[in-house]
């Protein structure tokens, strides 16, 4: 039984869409050409001064200290960013940063981008109150942007195109499910955006409270990363290992997770690594 407030998800949908395997393949075989909004735009080249910057310090530090360059600052001779490659975390629609600053304990030596649309829950990010719900301070590789999704997505693909970038884990934390078969198309894996998702990186997480929404997540990609489909706009015909199951978090991660978690609903990860 649900807790106050906290009510499960409920779908006119009994099963996995029916059309999502003619529509991943649809898609597959296309570009997403929305124009990018110019706010996101403006907040991507913070992300990428950020990345640039924490790189930065990171290899002075070690320079001062006699130790060798940070492997993701490139391997080309002499400075540092010579043919620069930075690894980087996303964690796409952070909320109010609480996934961001886990993330950043769990990954200290990359900087951990969070990015939401959302500026009243961005105004939380870093608080005294995410601060405990992490069990730490405000790590120095933690950083939140306010951006459309979609649009930050497409800026970062082309970092990873040009070799700039390297996002070596994506989590996606409780996208909303849009649970009417009549919105199934707002749903990421059902977009045309879902092609850039998951070209972006070799590791995508997605954790969810429907259990549909897992498996239809889990058997897109799989469509597109392991099948024979035309998929020459992403390049991500190949194998995945794809893992879909449900968890319980030993310690919440979002806000979202601690009010299912103490809801007592179930909860599913899908786990992509190609």
């Amino acid at each position: 039984m649900a807790g106050p407030g906290v009510r499960p998800v409920t779908s006119n949908q009994d099963g996995i869409y029916r059309n999502l395997e003619q529509v991943v393949r649809k898609y597959g075989a296309t570009r997403f050409l929305r124009p990018v909004a110019d706010h996101t735009r403006e907040a991507f080249d913070r992300a990428r001064e950020f990345v640039i910057d924490f790189y930065e310090r990171k290899y002075c530090e070690r320079h001062a200290e006699g130790q060798e360059r940070p492997q993701s600052l490139g391997h080309s001779p002499g400075n540092a960013f010579d043919s620069p490659k930075f690894a980087v975390v996303l964690d796409s629609g952070c909320g109010t940063g609480e996934s961001t600053l886990h993330l950043a304990r769990k990954f200290p030596d990359t900087p951990v981008i969070g990015i939401d649309k959302s500026a009243m829950r961005l105004n939380k990010a870093g608080n005294v109150h995410q601060q405990e719900a992490a069990g730490t301070d405000i790590p120095p590789n933690a950083l939140w942007i306010r951006a459309e999704l979609l649009d930050f997505w497409k800026l970062a693909l082309d970092e990873v195109r040009a070799g700039r970038w390297e996002i070596v884990h994506h989590a996606l934390y409780y996208p909303n499910p849009w649970p009417k078969e009549s919105e199934a198309g707002r749903r990421f894996h059902l977009h045309p955006i879902f092609p850039t998702l998951m070209a972006l990186s070799p590791v995508t997480e997605l954790r969810t409270n429907w259990n549909i929404y897992a498996r239809e997540f889990a058997a897109a990609a799989k469509i597109l990363c392991n099948e024979s489909c035309e998929v020459a706009a992403t390049g991500l015909a190949g194998t995945a290992n794809i893992l879909c199951e449900a968890f319980e978090p030993l310690q919440p991660e979002t806000a979202f997770e601690r009010k299912y978690k103490e809801a007592r609903q179930q909860l599913w990860r899908v786990l992509v690594k190609r």
